[in-house]
């Protein structure tokens, strides 16, 4: 796509119009313009998917070919594919799902997971079930090893994130799960290897069958998609229970009417994703560095918090000894560039700092640090407003 097409499609974020940057992709993506226009091709598909008469089965058919495209996405079974109201959700049902009985069972984890991952370890931890959170390096990155150490006789699964959505490091998935399934292959009970991957699609390859995962979660709104609807695969032979329960629809994994609109974009904009992905990181690893390289020139003391090589292009996270990064926010908002200071799912918490920067041994950076996440619409003039408008809020 040319810059100029680019700039029309999101003209909504656009600074010429609204005198604003957004640089908080990582907590959400608008909808891409590609995906609106095939989400308007299924609006006619009303009916119930679960209906006998002929509306019925034609909104299971638009049902089926979201899912289908998926699977190709995924290079997977159809019947791996579960369609979820989130990408929390998604989590939720991997992990509940599959730990139905707490008492005896442990979970290895990591710390610097999202908090559907953990609020979910959390939850079973206080009905009975044991749960290691493995710290990750300095870097950012758990070290592989760790992981598998911290397995025992009694671990039911493991769940680590693919890429960390406050610091943008990659894990080291592959390796992970290479390790599990050499464990796996002297155990009569398997164990169940999960990984939060809504931060990936946009960046990444997410095949379950290369990563070695036997589940994964994905998050509309988090790939340009619509928000509301999530996916989890999960690898056929293992057996999950429904965290909701109805009329049985998801092979009986997820009740709830389908909604075909969200389910289409959904499908359409991971489908988008993977095909635009190796020239859109290399357009927004640039800029990425051209942010960083205009803060850092202007303010030497700033920090990165996360490893050089393995992070995703689009997440900047950095650290600014002596400011408040929750005021700096608003100062920025002020001067017309959203930010973050950490997960948007913690921003409502009074007071609250970066777990993950806690996690990884810079605690003196948890209330010191933002996070700017770079989009599909983001220009060099937005890098460059931004980065004025950094000066100006530590100058004032």
């Amino acid at each position: 796509m040319k810059p100029n097409q680019r700039a029309k499609m999101f003209s909504i974020f656009s600074r010429k119009n609204s005198g604003r940057v957004f640089l908080d992709h990582a907590s959400t993506t608008p909808i891409d313009e590609r995906v609106l226009l095939k989400m308007r091709e299924v609006e006619g598909f009303f009916a119930n998917p679960s209906a006998v008469y002929k509306e019925g089965a034609d909104a299971r058919r638009v049902l089926e070919e979201s899912r289908e495209m998926i699977a190709e996405v995924l290079n997977c079974k159809t019947a791996e594919v579960i369609f979820t109201g989130s990408g929390t959700e998604s989590c939720n049902l991997a992990i509940r799902g599959f730990v139905t009985e707490p008492v005896g069972s442990h979970i290895v984890t990591t710390a610097i997971e999202h908090p559907a991952v953990l609020e979910s370890c959390r939850s079973l931890e206080s009905a009975g079930a044991s749960v290691t959170y493995v710290d990750a390096e300095e870097n950012g990155v758990v070290s592989e090893q760790r992981v598998l150490d911290a397995i025992r006789p009694e671990t039911r699964m493991v769940s680590v994130m693919y890429v960390n959505n406050e610091i943008g490091t990659i894990q080291p998935i592959r390796k992970i799960g290479a390790g599990i399934e050499k464990i796996n292959r002297d155990r009569n009970l398997p164990i169940y290897f999960h990984s939060d991957a809504s931060q990936a699609p946009c960046y990444l390859s997410v095949r379950p069958e290369a990563l070695k995962v036997d589940s994964m979660t994905l998050d509309g709104s988090k790939i340009y998609g619509p928000k509301g609807v999530g996916v989890l695969y999960s690898r056929l032979g293992f057996k999950l229970s429904p965290v909701i329960y109805g009329g049985g629809q998801e092979f009986g994994i997820r009740s709830g009417t389908e909604n075909n609109v969200v389910l289409r974009g959904m499908a359409e904009a991971l489908c988008l994703a993977d095909r635009i992905r190796d020239e859109e990181s290399k357009r927004v690893e640039g800029l990425r560095d051209a942010l960083l390289n205009s803060i850092r020139s202007k303010n030497p003391s700033v920090t990165v918090n996360a490893d050089r090589g393995k992070r995703v292009p689009h997440i900047a996270n950095i650290c600014i000894p002596g400011i408040d990064s929750e005021f700096l926010v608003m100062r920025l908002d002020a001067l017309g560039v959203a930010c973050s200071s950490s997960s948007s799912c913690k921003a409502q918490q009074k007071g609250s700092v970066s777990h993950v920067l806690e996690a990884i041994g810079r605690g003196e950076c948890a209330s010191s640090s933002l996070r700017f996440s770079l989009g599909r619409h983001t220009t060099k003039e937005d890098i460059f407003f931004a980065s004025e408008a950094l000066c100006k809020a530590l100058d004032g």
